[in-house]
């Protein structure tokens, strides 16, 4: 059904007066009420275009009206509406106003009356009614000249829909077609994956070049549209590219929004509030597996057939799945004055534990950060005891009961690995490190430098302990990589001989004068050292100091 162009650019009052004074010539007075107020609505109403989506924005509480028109002359002329909340539920109707036959009817003025009430009151109807927050189609047909009005209101807030109205249902469909059964089925579960398959559209069989499929996966809730789904997101506080379809440019992503393109699949993670929200297009492929969840995690899958020429879009029945729990991580045993080391991954941030029986009341555990960051949580019977960042040698000193256990969980704090050593011991008169000074930074004195020689010092301790200089020749672009990458539990032992300087023994009862310096000779002019220094206790576990980087003079 076709809209003609003089019904198109006919005032809008001029239209609504010629409509309605061709229906109802001559009111009464019992149906002057009723002919204002349609005269009202269609006053305060906006044409739809037909052929066309149209984005209409609601305000809460505040009926919006749109009308169209069908002409008179064509007989039984099909037409139809899809309405798209994009947010909350919405209500809306479609009333028709028909111009009845104007046939008079015989009699007394008592019938002819009675005759023109019912023609008054017989050429409006309500022919549709819905309230939800689905995507509902309404198909007519019509054999007479009318006019349509379709109200929306909003209840809950302020929203916007899309309405698209066509009178030509023979040239296909704007939205792309989906199949007769529209469900995703979930065919496999992992820890950290779903893999989920649906049933193609013709569309997509049809028009491989413009049409594709898109998955928006969700920790909340699965959605009805895609509209409806980036409103959503953008509520978050995020700033949604157009379609999913067409989010194609990285310049349009945030901040908080992660491109990933992999074999010509599309995909963008927005970090929410409620989660991870992650949208996948995948051109035509029907089967695909969710990469990188979390275990134990509901997802919502919801997959959208998008036409990438006119930007329309149709959702299928969205599912959801949970994916499984990780296993209970290994658990290794700690016995009594044991050292273990320990290397975590980073990439994968899993907690490695050690659990421990104790066989005494007072417990003593030592960590030693080896390399890059960690995070040790101690539980006692199932309560927390301990819980904090590692840095440099830590002690915990924990009483309980005899048989308690203790469990140990470790987890690296960044993407690279990390490593720590551990012991649990009840001997507290045998430490597994020597006493350690207050700082374990070596100090190099820029005065007494020279182009053969560098003067260092270092605290020491009321101990009696062996301390080991050892140097290495880098070059300036190393100095960062040595500094990072240095294994802090590392021996002399995996140091090259030529590298060792010397070893001494020294002590001081009173603190403030147990401070040490040497003289390392023998090096080459303006050239760059790396110095550092190894403490060894009773047990032979060194302790090894911040290195320090030093350049010779260039000239003396």
């Amino acid at each position: 059904l076709k809209m003609s162009w003089f019904w198109l650019y006919l005032p809008l009052h001029l239209l609504t007066a010629t409509f309605l004074c061709h229906s109802i010539k001559a009111p009464t007075t019992s149906s002057q009420q009723s002919f204002k107020t349609d005269l009202f609505n269609f006053y305060h109403s906006l044409i739809l275009a037909d052929g066309k989506e149209t984005t209409i924005h609601l305000l809460k509480d505040i009926p919006k009206r749109y009308y169209f028109v069908l002409e008179e002359g064509r007989v039984l002329a099909p037409f139809s509406i899809t309405v798209t909340p994009c947010d909350v539920p919405i209500e809306w109707s479609i009333l028709v106003y028909k111009s009845p036959p104007a046939k008079a009817t015989p009699g007394d003025d008592d019938t002819r009356e009675v005759s023109k009430s019912q023609k008054s009151s017989s050429m409006v109807s309500t022919i549709f009614n819905y309230k939800g927050n689905s995507v509902e189609t309404y198909m007519g047909m019509s054999s007479h000249a009318a006019l349509y009005l379709l109200e929306f209101l909003s209840t809950e807030r302020d929203t916007h829909i899309t309405v698209y109205l066509t009178t030509d249902t023979t040239s296909g469909h704007l939205y792309p077609e989906l199949p007769t059964d529209p469900r995703i089925d979930v065919i496999g579960v992992g820890h950290t994956t779903v893999t989920l398959t649906w049933k193609h559209s013709p569309s997509a069989l049809q028009h491989r070049e413009s049409i594709q499929y898109c998955l928006l996966v969700n920790e909340k809730h699965n959605y009805k549209s895609l509209c409806a789904a980036e409103t959503a997101i953008r509520s978050s506080g995020m700033k949604l590219p157009p379609t999913l379809a067409l989010s194609l440019s990285p310049y349009l992503l945030e901040p908080q929004q992660v491109m990933i393109l992999s074999n010509s699949e599309l995909s963008i993670i927005n970090k929410v509030s409620s989660g991870e929200v992650r949208q996948v297009c995948m051109g035509t492929k029907n089967t695909y597996t969710v990469p990188n969840l979390s275990p134990g995690t509901q997802y919502y899958f919801d997959v959208f057939i998008v036409n990438l020429l006119t930007n329309a879009s149709a959702a299928y029945t969205g599912t959801f799945a949970r994916t499984l729990e990780e296993p209970e991580p290994k658990v290794t045993e700690l016995k009594d004055d044991q050292v273990v080391h320990v290397i975590l991954d980073g990439k994968r941030q899993k907690f490695y534990s050690l659990q421990y029986q104790a066989r005494h009341k007072k417990i003593h555990f030592t960590f030693q950060l080896c390399r890059g960051q960690i995070r040790v949580h101690i539980t006692r019977n199932g309560k927390t005891v301990a819980s904090e960042n590692l840095s440099g040698l830590r002690y915990f000193s924990l009483k309980g009961k005899l048989l308690d256990t203790y469990l140990v969980q470790l987890r690296s704090t960044e993407e690279s690995n990390s490593s720590v050593k551990v012991q649990a011991s009840p001997h507290f008169h045998k430490p597994l490190f020597p006493l350690l000074p207050e700082s374990l930074k070596i100090k190099s004195f820029s005065k007494l430098r020279t182009c053969r020689s560098v003067t260092i010092a270092w605290l020491g301790t009321q101990e009696e302990s062996k301390y080991c200089v050892y140097r290495k020749r880098i070059e300036e672009d190393q100095i960062w990589r040595e500094l990072q990458s240095a294994d802090r539990c590392s021996g002399p032992e995996s140091r090259h001989k030529s590298e060792k300087v010397l070893c001494k023994y020294f002590y001081d009862l009173n603190l403030q004068r147990a401070v040490t310096t040497e003289t390392i000779k023998g090096l080459q002019a303006g050239t760059l050292y790396l110095f550092d220094v190894y403490l060894f206790g009773p047990s032979g576990i060194p302790v090894r100091y911040h290195s320090k980087v030093v350049k010779t003079r260039k000239k003396c």
